[in-house]
């Protein structure tokens, strides 16, 4: 399957500079498709088309751009399953998983885009005069390879629904549902211009978009390493800079709880999609009383998840994406054990029976220690952390123990304690007691988690600028 073309200004084009990269099926280790790699004479395309298109859709009427996003969630609905099979086959997670949480939930953000664009107050009067939000122009979007299509999502919603344009670069490795949703996009009838898509690799594409001064916006997701360098070549031309970067949130148990429920529920959201989440729950926080009951839990629900092909639907996890990110997973497995930590399940290794492709064995320590590179680092795998508390106080305080600050988990039976609990952690987002995902919801983080915030309202208020309009009667 070759895709060697980039969509510019409304049509599928050749790069400037042929160049390719194979797409890795992480099951199989095989190449199954071809991309080409972009340059920054692609780039300077890309935003010179973005930038004439802003000019006349920036001032399109609400309902014009109301239409445009039901015409994509309309083209989204009829080829979601094609979108779901093909993030399987391009970064390994299972078929339902795909279908009903890597699909679905990218195509949440449209329907929200829409809900938050009918409603939304973009003239106001204030004082002496007039509160305007106006689009703030060409946006480029840098999105990573985990939620290949959910991250594409949650930036050209926003971005097309509030009257910017946009340049997208997804992930090298996870680059075909994006290409699919292109054709999605051209479908629905957007004008030239307004969406363009270049592939390629951070150094080359994505620092072009970082650093162009035809760019008002970027919007990045991925480690917090690269998001500093995106800052920084940001900062030459004061763009307006969004990240959503690494995370290594924690998972408090209070006393108070059924310590093995809530162990296998933690177990289980930290290994979805097989660990590589920003915001998964990698380190849980257990009352040091229930050391043994925790293991216990650990080693059950470990034992449940079903490794195996990621287009059967018996499998409940698929491989790692690439070889760099399985040599990554196994080096911080590795170093746990070399710190001393307690292996309660798992280990080095791929699972038996899977001789072939990116597998890990879901992994579980305990007995660990703040200090553990497997407690402050992002090992974004499913490796868990099992570190011991003795009061809330000490709870709150590992909990707040790292330079990251995504999110927070808390897990107890008086919800009011929860929240004041939650109240505490340094955080973006706080879930209680298993709460799932709510889309309306601002998602983003604290400290070198990043800033600015995507979802609902809070996401949409990113690709606005405010102008005071002063002296307008009222």
């Amino acid at each position: 399957m070759d895709h060697l073309k980039f969509y510019i200004d409304g049509a599928w084009v050749d790069p400037a500079v042929p160049a390719t990269l194979d797409v890795i099926n992480p099951a199989t280790e095989t190449a199954f498709a071809r991309i080409s790699l972009g340059s920054k004479q692609d780039v300077d395309r890309a935003v010179d088309a973005a930038r004439r298109a802003f000019d006349t859709y920036a001032g399109t009427p609400v309902e014009e751009r109301l239409g445009y996003l039901r015409r994509i969630i309309d083209g989204f609905r009829a080829r979601l399953p094609e979108l779901a099979r093909m993030m399987t086959l391009e970064m390994g997670a299972p078929i339902t998983f795909s279908t009903e949480r890597q699909a679905t939930v990218a195509l949440f953000h449209f329907e929200e885009a829409l809900r938050v664009l009918a409603e939304f107050p973009f003239e106001e009067k204030m004082g002496s005069g007039i509160l305007r939000r106006e689009p703030i122009g060409v946006c480029g979007l840098i999105t990573p390879w985990n939620w290949p299509l959910n991250q594409v999502a949650s930036k050209v919603a926003p971005a097309i629904a509030t009257g910017c344009t946009v340049v997208l670069k997804p992930s090298e490795i996870a680059p075909l549902s994006a290409m699919l949703f292109a054709e999605i996009v051209h479908e629905a009838g957007l004008p030239a211009g307004v969406f363009n898509l270049v592939n390629g690799d951070g150094p080359t594409v994505g620092e072009a978009i970082a650093a162009h001064p035809g760019i008002d916006m970027v919007s990045f997701t991925g480690s917090t390493g690269a998001g500093i360098r995106v800052a920084k070549l940001a900062a030459d031309t004061v763009k307006r800079v969004a990240q959503e970067l690494g995370g290594k949130s924690a998972n408090i148990l209070m006393p108070d709880v059924d310590i093995r429920a809530a162990v296998i529920a933690g177990v289980h959201a930290c290994n979805t999609n097989a660990g590589q989440n920003c915001q998964s729950p990698t380190r849980m926080l257990i009352p040091r009383i229930h050391r043994d009951v925790a293991f216990d839990a650990a080693r059950e629900a470990i034992a449940s998840i079903r490794l195996g092909d990621p287009l059967s639907p018996a499998s409940t996890m698929g491989p790692l994406v690439s070889q760099a990110q399985y040599d990554k997973v196994q080096a911080l497995i590795q170093a746990g054990i070399d710190d001393g930590a307690t292996l309660v399940a798992g280990g080095l290794g791929r699972p038996d029976g899977l001789e072939h492709g990116y597998y890990v064995r879901p992994t579980v320590f305990g007995d660990v220690t703040p200090d553990m590179r497997i407690a402050r680092e992002e090992i974004f795998g499913p490796v868990l952390s099992i570190l011991s508390y003795d009061t809330e106080d000490d709870a709150v305080a590992i909990a707040n123990d790292t330079p990251f600050g995504l999110a927070g988990f808390v897990q107890c039976t008086d919800l009011q304690h929860a929240r004041k609990v939650a109240s505490r952690i340094r955080a973006g987002r706080v879930y209680l007691n298993g709460a799932p995902f709510d889309r309306s919801l601002p998602f983003g983080g604290y400290k070198q988690s990043g800033n600015g915030r995507e979802f609902g309202v809070f996401g949409f208020e990113e690709y606005l600028e405010v102008k005071a309009i002063v002296g307008y009667p009222i």
